[in-house]
């Protein structure tokens, strides 16, 4: 089903909200694409973010058993309403994610459908803003909702860091935390001329695929954060003094670099040639000397 996004915004007298970052995809084949990077069944449930004018909202109603759409532009809804009334599986909701409990809503849309509906998956898509971009992909990677996977569409330079490896300027604390939790990969690539109106930037559908249990072994996964946001936080710095800047791990400077040491790590190194299993081994260390477990590595 296709949705023609200039007589739509017309109809209602819509314009689009540059505070809210509003770009409407009109490519009918990257629309389709995002779908099928989905890999919907019809017994999944899919949690669309940012359903603006319903165009990509059809193509995963076709595909998936039930489409719960949230969108943050009142103004929005009737044209919503309109252009997918001929889907009885879309439930859409007037919101922000980012203060809404998304299991609830799931929960509470399923219920409302009224037909025994039990979904096997969910699929989390949306065509981020991309101010919001960041807070969004980690409030579901941190919620520890049971997703089974992600499609995003991000500024490209979002994903070259959400799929970065370690020892380029694009590796950073987005990297590991998004391949803590997931394993990402690249869709496609989308123009500016895809959108309306046209974005300054090039875009990038990104793909995450969950993990059942993380990739490396942690201690303390709070720790392992902190470490991990230390080590970036001043990307100029060396590891011994952007960890020891940090001032929150109760170790002098000596003793930071004896943690980098016993991990193989020299001092002078920095954050972005870390690996995340290097990352965990270093926070594991931390929590061992902090808590005095093995005595004999002081």
């Amino acid at each position: 089903m296709q949705i023609d996004t200039r007589i739509t915004l017309k109809k209602f007298n819509l314009r689009p909200a540059k505070s809210l970052g509003q770009n409407f995809l009109t490519d009918e084949n990257i629309l389709k694409g995002i779908a099928e990077a989905a890999e919907l069944t019809k017994d999944e449930i899919v949690l669309e973010v940012g359903p603006g004018l319903g165009g990509l909202t059809a193509e995963l109603a076709e595909a998936a058993g039930m489409v719960v759409a949230v969108e943050i532009d009142k103004r929005l809804i009737p044209a919503l309403k309109e252009n997918l009334k001929g889907f009885s599986n879309v439930s859409i909701i007037n919101g922000d994610i980012l203060r809404l409990d998304a299991e609830n809503i799931l929960t509470t849309a399923i219920a409302e459908r009224g037909d025994g509906f039990t979904p096997t998956a969910l699929k989390i898509v949306a065509n981020l803003p991309y101010y919001i971009t960041t807070p969004v992909v980690m409030k579901f990677l941190e919620s520890g909702i049971k997703a089974k996977a992600m499609v995003f569409m991000v500024q490209k330079e979002v994903a070259d860091r959400m799929k970065a490896k370690p020892g380029g300027k694009e590796f950073g604390a987005l990297s590991v935390a998004v391949q803590y939790y997931s394993k990402p990969s690249v869709v496609m690539e989308v123009p500016p001329q895809s959108f309306i109106p046209q974005p300054e930037v090039d875009s990038t559908v990104i793909r995450l695929d969950l993990y059942t249990s993380p990739p490396v072994d942690l201690r303390d996964q709070d720790l392992f954060f902190r470490v991990v946001k230390a080590a970036f936080g001043q990307r100029r710095k060396t590891l011994v003094n952007a960890l020891h800047n940090a001032g929150c791990f109760n170790m002098n400077k000596e003793e930071i670099k004896n943690s980098l040491t016993s991990i193989g790590v020299h001092e002078n190194q920095r954050g972005e040639t870390l690996s995340i299993e290097q990352f965990a081994q270093l926070s594991n260390y931390i929590f061992d000397k902090q808590n005095e477990m093995f005595p004999e590595q002081k």
